[in-house]
């Protein structure tokens, strides 16, 4: 017999009695409902007090809680060390699907109406393989894109203009990731400094979009009206067949520290919402002021549930879990790749097909859990873009500066090949998410111009953001009329561009690394709502050239599935949709452990061949050389490859023309390659 749910329809469901509120707290001793006045946001015209059944749900219903009612909690709770009960402050519902601010530190939830016409839009369900995610901000993307009317920029319509679905399909990537769109607001102490939380990392309540990217028509049309807003650019996103994945912070909330905003969860029972010692003093795994404990049962299940809520009433995609770990830690604060919430995620059947994918760390004991979690799960690799650095920038300056670059090219190949000493066998490559550049961090192209950050403009002396960029100024910091220069950080961003898109696993593109966007230096531009962070649409030729070469590269990854394999190979098994990898050094012959293991050895064949199951076979060739002067290399004999057909060469600053006559070389011929490049052949 199936057992009653003791946390079902928590929020705010319409029934014929009228509306009904739940709300969970255990260590509370009397909530009440205030209703609003529809003029008067701060005129309680209404109490309603809910009664607490045997799982500490307190419940309440009346006609008045309808679509448009502005409503707050009031709760009542014993003075104790873990709570922080305050019967006069009004609190938002942890469920509210709507808000609406009243004051500087002072919101409402609204009754929201979600009734929405998809009209037959249905998900997109790429497979992992060919996914390619496309991170970037709401705002940011479409802000400065003056090819739209000037009311939708910066807004969900923008991202759902046709100009911004033009580019993003144009560019050939698959789904855009979106920066937080949860409600939230800035911390307070960027306010005094006068900055603003431009990312969206500081989460006001789980259920409801942030209003402020809505049009200013659907902000004044309410709540409803943002989410109606919100809904159509997920429909139009999906009719172009795009997917979106959401950022989500549910490890932490804006209420901050124990003496940070009251607005929520702190106020409705603050011993089970966040992690604290027994005295009441905060365990903090998140650097932001407080955890979300949910080892508690009912804090698991609000974290669920707004994950249904998201993927099923407005369809998103899948979810990016920000400081991921810190949801996997057990009622000992111990991360637990088996923690019930972790599981529940990727198991249960209202999430089905939905992409998961974990930022697999926070800053607390142990939080480091690159490749640690289960089964359904896909993480970001931070030792791939950590490796392809090193690679490509941090070992070109140690070959400058003192002639040797400390590692040859072993743990390259590893990544490349989808990270298998990472992630188990049964995981496979796609649970890598591989990644060169992030929101945090520089860009692609401060990467090659930068050697240290320069954040002076956050207002914390140069002390926030890492010093651990692995970056590579190619001799100059910051711009440069050195031609020389410039063409050198320019092909080291193709390379690590086309190392990012050629490899196996995931791999996501930041919004404007695709044409070689600068922040001036800033690896923490988190606080910066502006032209440093907002995307241009006027680019030099240059930046064109950059950005024809990434649309090439997702297209090869396209058209040889031999690059995005779904499983690793086993030694002596057929594995169908794995590929086949030989390595083979610079005069043809197999990689011997010399080979792997020299710093001198910097040049590398890798042919990859695909086990067909649900494409036509394929072979490629990649030809990786690491150093600042020209080699040449023998291309390998290998039985069934009578050619090798040149796709691409870094060395060029855009890729070949459609018409172009590309070269079929015989194995071993003796080929010129580049200094620091990457060729790509198709074997036949």
């Amino acid at each position: 017999m199936t057992q009653p749910d003791p946390f079902a329809h928590l929020g705010i469901r319409q029934t014929s009695a009228g509306g009904e509120l739940r709300v969970w707290s255990e260590n509370a001793t009397r909530i009440d409902l205030c209703l609003f006045d529809h003029k008067d946001a701060n005129w309680v015209y209404k109490t309603v007090s809910l009664t607490r059944d045997a799982n500490s749900v307190w419940h309440g219903r009346t006609k008045s809680l309808a679509p448009g009612r502005k409503y707050a909690l009031k709760v009542s709770g014993p003075d104790a060390p873990m709570n922080s009960f305050d019967p006069n402050a009004l609190l938002l519902d942890p469920y509210a699907r709507g808000l609406t601010r009243t004051g500087p530190d002072t919101w409402r939830g609204v009754v929201v109406d979600d009734e929405f016409d998809w009209n037959g839009a249905v998900k997109p369900n790429t497979a992992m393989d060919r996914t390619v995610i496309y991170e970037g901000h709401v705002k940011g993307l479409s802000k400065l894109n003056t090819r739209m009317p000037e009311h939708l920029r910066g807004t969900y319509a923008g991202l759902a203009h046709e100009t911004t679905i033009g580019y993003l399909q144009k560019l050939g990537v698959t789904a855009v990731q979106l920066l937080p769109v949860h409600a939230f607001v800035s911390e307070r102490r960027l306010m005094k400094q006068g900055l603003s939380n431009y990312w969206g990392y500081n989460t006001l309540n789980f259920f409801s979009p942030h209003s402020f990217y809505g049009t200013k028509t659907a902000q004044q049309g309410g709540p409803s009206a943002v989410l109606r807003e919100f809904k159509g650019m997920v429909k139009l996103l999906h009719e172009a067949g795009l997917e979106v994945i959401l950022d989500v912070v549910y490890n932490h909330t804006a209420e901050e520290g124990i003496t940070g905003p009251r607005t929520s969860f702190r106020g409705i029972d603050n011993a089970n919402y966040y992690r604290q010692t027994k005295s009441g003093t905060y365990i903090d795994v998140t650097g932001c002021g407080n955890s979300v404990n949910t080892s508690v049962p009912a804090v698991s299940r609000m974290v669920l549930d707004s994950l249904k809520y998201w993927a099923n009433d407005v369809q998103v995609d899948g979810f990016r879990f920000d400081l991921a770990a810190t949801l996997g830690r057990n009622s000992d604060a111990y991360f637990d790749p088996s923690h019930p919430l972790l599981e529940a995620i990727v198991n249960d059947p209202a999430l089905a097909d939905v992409k998961m994918i974990a930022e697999p760390w926070d800053v607390g004991m142990g939080g480091w859990q690159t490749g640690n979690f289960g089964a359904g799960w896909h993480e970001w690799n931070d030792r791939y873009r950590d490796r392809m650095r090193k690679f490509w920038l941090r070992d070109v300056k140690s070959i400058r500066d003192h002639g040797s670059p400390g590692d040859g090219v072993g743990m390259l190949a590893t990544r490349l090949a989808g990270s298998s000493n990472t992630f188990s066998q049964n995981r496979g490559p796609l649970a890598s998410v591989n990644f060169v550049t992030a929101h945090d961090g520089f860009t692609l192209a401060d990467l090659t111009a930068y050697d240290v950050k320069h954040n002076v403009g956050n207002g914390e002396s140069n002390r926030d953001g890492t010093d651990n960029n692995m970056s590579y100024n190619h001799g100059v910091e910051g711009a440069t009329t050195n031609r020389t220069i410039e063409a050198g950080r320019r092909r080291t961003i193709r390379n690590l561009m086309a190392t990012l898109l050629l490899s196996a696993g995931v791999p996501m593109i930041t919004a404007g690394d695709e044409f070689g966007r600068s922040q001036k230096g800033n690896n923490n531009a988190y606080c910066h709502d502006s032209e440093l962070t907002w995307l241009s649409w006027d680019r030099r030729k240059w930046q064109n050239g950059l950005w024809q070469t990434t649309q090439y590269l997702l297209k090869l990854r396209r058209e040889n599935p031999a690059l995005r394999p779904s499983h690793f190979g086993v030694f002596g098994e057929t594995t169908p949709s794995a590929s086949q990898m030989d390595w083979y050094d610079a005069e043809g012959n197999e990689m011997s452990n010399v080979d792997w293991n020299s710093p001198e050895n910097r040049t590398l064949q890798f042919l990859a061949a695909s086990t067909p199951e649900h494409e036509e076979f394929n072979r490629i060739l990649l030809i990786i050389h690491g150093l600042e002067h020209p080699t040449t290399v023998t291309l390998p004999h290998h039985e069934g490859v009578d050619s090798y057909e040149l796709l691409w060469d870094s060395s060029e600053d855009a890729p070949p023309a459609p018409d172009a006559q590309l070269p079929a070389l015989e194995p071993g011929v003796v080929l010129p390659v580049s200094a620091s490049s990457i060729q790509l052949f198709r074997a036949h």
